[in-house]
């Protein structure tokens, strides 16, 4: 393989500011912002005797009863395709290998700025795609960070040794480096310039340590993926603790090691699908049967208190003498509901390192409820590990899409559901499919019409799939229909209520190739 110019591979470095990384620009801005997800809420679920789909999951914060805007039909399409990003993917360089046709993303923010992320690449010096979703809490400075970086720990991490090396002397020698990854990214996704150079930095130090291991180059992509995880996370505590006395802006590595958030990642390479999980975002296959009807084949697993292994997990690496506080009211420590993630050094860090921090930064925990003392219930620490759950399957013809998604569109939908009402989309099956043979009244015939028009518009007026879930999971009925006014109420929302009554909402769709 021979290297790029100098040109093309500080351009592909540019889409991540990684030439600003190179060249040690910083620059510091933006607050934090405190996520819900360290607060109770409730989640049940509820459907109409006539609802023949699976149930809705109904917003847990509250219903929304006072007078908002009406907006038009071109003002919601508006304030939901904001953010769509959608790639073909047939024949792209070669790299796809026919298993993916494509993929739609979109982000709905509900918080100001988002918390949430997204990232899509092409992997340049192995094979494969990665998609991720990544849902931020106590602001949005880890989920920003680890959207930028996880993927090129991963890429590292699948790279051969001799590549490595090749990597390693053309730094070294200031020569032209080959480009590992090819970012799918829309206009709109932030791309931070902030601690560049000591991302850079952390990443080389990794790839050095690759090669002096001699590490094979047999790495599978279970143990890569791994490896990534961990690595990352660990980057994230070091760097924190180098040096906290800069002023606590936006993207400082404190900033970022106190902020927390999940991950949900897939690696897609020809029939071979592995998603690595932390957290309480989901990766759900769409599966279309023999019969034409839809299923949702759940890929990973919440990593909550409502999911008995992660408890038991979680209570056996405590001594039962904590067995009572480790997790109370469903949360660990009673503050937080993801029982991994990255990030959150607060839930990981020794009772002296956080006392120094705070007696160092005392700022820190002045109207910052996410930034509290240690509690006195914290005596084992790490509580929360960035190890993720890491699934494989096999892809089947009868495999259509998998759905990455946080916990903002969970929240709203029931997993069939979702899966009903895009596989219904993307084959347009549902409003288009005769009704001769079967017996209707006038009343029940022009339900049935008017049903259909209301599905065949929206399907219509959304080419984007995670756009349509979006729509159904703020302005749907539960039973297929779009409700205008009741998803004009959740998008007019005022920006200090919106975040009661729905999250940041962050969707990729991605499309087999059957």
């Amino acid at each position: 393989m021979s290297p790029t110019s100098v040109h093309h591979f500080r351009h592909q470095w540019s889409l991540h500011r990684w030439t600003a990384a190179m060249q040690g620009y910083v620059t510091l801005n933006r607050t934090i912002l405190l996520h819900t997800r360290h607060f109770h809420s409730s989640k049940f679920t509820v459907c109409t005797p006539a609802c023949k789909n699976p149930p809705m999951i109904l917003n847990p914060r509250r219903q929304y009863n006072g007078k908002a805007k009406q907006m038009s039909l071109p003002q919601i399409n508006h304030a939901l395709k904001a953010n769509e990003y959608s790639l073909k993917a047939n024949g792209y360089d070669g790299r796809y290998n026919g298993s993916i046709k494509g993929f739609d993303s979109n982000i709905l923010p509900s918080n100001s700025p988002s918390e949430d992320r997204r990232s899509a690449a092409t992997c340049l010096q192995s094979r494969g795609m990665l998609f991720g979703v990544f849902d931020g809490h106590a602001g949005s400075a880890c989920a920003q960070a680890v959207s930028e970086r996880l993927f090129y720990y991963i890429a590292v991490s699948l790279l051969p040794l001799k590549t490595l090396i090749d990597i390693e002397e053309a730094v070294e020698s200031d020569r032209p480096v080959l480009p590992v990854l090819q970012w799918h990214k829309h206009p709109n996704d932030y791309v931070s310039t902030d601690a560049g150079k000591l991302y850079f930095n952390s990443l080389r130090t990794y790839w050095q340590e690759r090669i002096d291991l001699h590490e094979d180059d047999d790495n599978d992509i279970q143990t890569a993926l791994r490896s990534a995880f961990k690595r990352l996370d660990n980057d994230i505590s070091l760097e924190a603790q180098v040096d906290f006395g800069v002023p606590f802006a936006h993207f400082t590595p404190l900033r970022v090691a106190l902020s927390g958030c999940t991950a949900c990642v897939a690696h897609v390479d020809r029939e071979d699908l592995h998603v690595a999980n932390l957290g309480d975002s989901r990766a759900v296959l769409g599966v279309q049967r023999d019969d034409g009807r839809w299923s949702a084949l759940t890929i990973t697993n919440d990593h909550n208190a409502h999911n008995s292994d992660e408890m038991q997990r979680v209570l056996s690496e405590h001594p039962a003498s904590e067995h009572k506080t480790v997790v109370k009211h469903d949360r660990l420590l009673g503050l937080l509901i993801p029982f991994r993630a990255f990030g959150d050094m607060k839930f990981k860090w020794s009772s002296e390192l956080l006392n120094r921090i705070y007696e160092a930064r005392p700022e820190l925990l002045v109207g910052n409820e996410n930034a509290k003392m240690p509690s006195p219930n914290y005596h084992t620490p790490p509580y929360l590990i960035a190890e993720p759950e890491i699934t494989y399957h096999k892809l089947r013809p009868q495999d259509k899409f998998l759905i990455l998604a946080s916990d903002g569109l969970w929240e709203l939908m029931h997993r069939q559901n979702v899966v009903q009402i895009l596989g219904e989309h993307l084959s347009d099956i549902q409003w288009k499919k005769p009704v001769s043979g079967l017996s209707f009244t006038v009343g029940q015939m022009h339900r049935l019409l008017q049903e259909r028009k209301s599905r065949a518009l929206s399907a219509l007026e959304d080419e984007n799939s995670a756009t349509h879930l979006i729509r159904h999971a703020l302005g749907g009925d539960g039973c297929g229909s779009i409700e205008p006014k009741h998803l004009s109420k959740m998008l007019s929302l005022p920006q200090d209520l919106a975040r009661m009554y729905r999250d940041d909402i962050t969707i990729i769709v991605i499309r087999f190739n059957g």
